[in-house]
């Protein structure tokens, strides 16, 4: 870590977890009632984008309502430690950035992001206004949540530039991810192959635990600000 100049992360569920984030599904008994692909796909926020908007202004309160843990405080203190950083999240909820991280490649879009679907335009307040007024862009298509929904594609220059960071760095770090969903689960690999020594940190071993250069088993909270104090004696 002390000798690394280029280190890229790779962040998922489980570093959100850790804050309580709650899973997808959501724990609320009118939610329950649905599957999320009726919900998290485009036909049905065209079929019924009062119902998907109800829904993600659900998920956007309960958000609001964590914090950063540790581990996401420590990835923005190695930011400013690591001459070249860049962290990779598969995460929508935005923790990352009320961390103070900067550098940051989201790869599923954010949860508190809207934008139109006609014009692209992106939006930081859009949501579902009183009465179930549906939000509209300045050129009158509807906005939606700015998140990868099922059948969609990652954004094509972020995915790229994620691989690019995967394939540069000296240093890579797979952090809270079951490392099962492609195209991520590649980029430990990628980055292996690229010559970068890998650590995987998660609270259970994964597919590529063996195929790491170290596998450490815990909680990001607990096992990030460890390293950071080890390696250059920053404390959180």
């Amino acid at each position: 870590m002390r000798s690394a100049e280029r280190v890229a992360v790779l962040t998922g569920a489980g570093v959100s977890a850790e804050s309580g984030v709650p899973t997808f599904r959501g724990e609320d008994g009118l939610w329950k009632k649905f599957r999320p692909e009726e919900l998290a796909n485009f036909d049905a926020f065209m079929r019924n984008p009062k119902l998907v908007w109800e829904w993600y202004n659900y998920r956007k309160k309960l958000i609001h309502e964590v914090k950063p843990n540790l581990g996401h405080y420590a990835l923005a203190k190695m930011e400013d430690v690591c001459p070249e950083f860049w962290l990779i999240t598969q995460n929508v909820d935005g923790l990352h950035r009320k961390a103070g991280s900067r550098k940051i490649l989201e790869l599923h879009g954010n949860i508190m992001r809207s934008r139109c679907v006609e014009c692209g335009e992106e939006s930081d307040t859009v949501e579902l206004r009183e009465g179930g007024e549906l939000p509209r862009c300045r050129c009158g298509a509807l906005m939606r949540p700015d998140v990868v929904w099922f059948g969609e594609m990652l954004p094509e220059d972020v995915l790229r530039r994620a691989f690019e960071a995967a394939r540069e760095c000296d240093l890579f770090f797979s952090i809270g991810t079951s490392a099962v969903v492609q195209p991520a689960a590649s980029m430990p690999l990628v980055a292996k192959e690229a010559g970068a020594f890998v650590v995987e940190v998660n609270t259970e071993p994964t597919v590529i635990s063996e195929s790491v250069d170290e596998s450490i088993l815990g909680m990001s909270g607990e096992v990030l600000p460890k390293l950071l104090k080890e390696a250059w004696g920053v404390e959180i």
